[in-house]
């Protein structure tokens, strides 16, 4: 059986990413995407920070979970525990629209779910889970208290799907993924409901 948590099988490192693809705000602002990058990390109780897949975390040197350290490879990796107790792989990217804005994606490797039996439906070209979605939607809930955004998008292979500026505010009625919008101070939650 495979190990979820470990980073040496190739296995949990494929089939897409299960996502909270948050739209941070204009590309170039630094200081917010290091806060929300810090602040999704922390919300979520991420173990861990490394910038490896090569090797365990306790073997490779920590990284500081900065933007420095994510620009050198791309990604910054670690361990989360789910919902239900089970302890995965999991990462984090950014994104840089030209002329749009910055998306920090935090993700769980649909491989690593699928190791740790994360129940789900799966179809040709989408992974869904209720429980997934509920926790990176109180992640996103969490960060937004340290960090304002304009949208957050949670579920399979989620982020650039759409944007702000696009929904005005407002999810759409006939939703395949769960959107996270500011309304009054703090972020809704639209879940997916087809």
């Amino acid at each position: 059986m495979t190990n979820a948590a470990s980073f040496r099988e190739p296995g949990n490192w494929l089939g897409g990413f299960y996502e909270l693809a948050i739209e941070v705000g204009p590309t170039g602002d630094d200081d917010r995407l290091a806060a929300a990058l810090a602040a999704v990390w922390t919300a979520a109780g991420v173990e861990g920070c490394v910038t490896g897949r090569d090797a365990e975390p306790e073997e490779q040197p920590e990284a500081p979970c900065t933007l420095a350290s994510l620009a050198g490879t791309g990604h910054l990796q670690g361990r989360v525990r789910l919902p239900e107790g089970q302890l995965v792989v999991c990462g984090c990217m950014v994104v840089r629209e030209e002329d749009g804005s910055d998306w920090l994606d935090f993700y769980v490797p649909t491989g690593a779910l699928d190791a740790a039996g994360v129940p789900a439906r799966a179809g040709l070209m989408s992974y869904r889970s209720a429980v997934l979605d509920d926790w990176l939607a109180s992640v996103a809930t969490e960060a937004h208290r340290t960090v304002s955004f304009p949208l957050a998008l949670v579920g399979w292979e989620v982020s650039g799907s759409t944007d702000a500026a696009t929904l005005a505010g407002r999810p759409p009625a006939h939703r395949t993924v769960g959107y996270l919008l500011p309304q009054g101070g703090s972020l809704h939650y639209a879940q997916a409901n087809a």
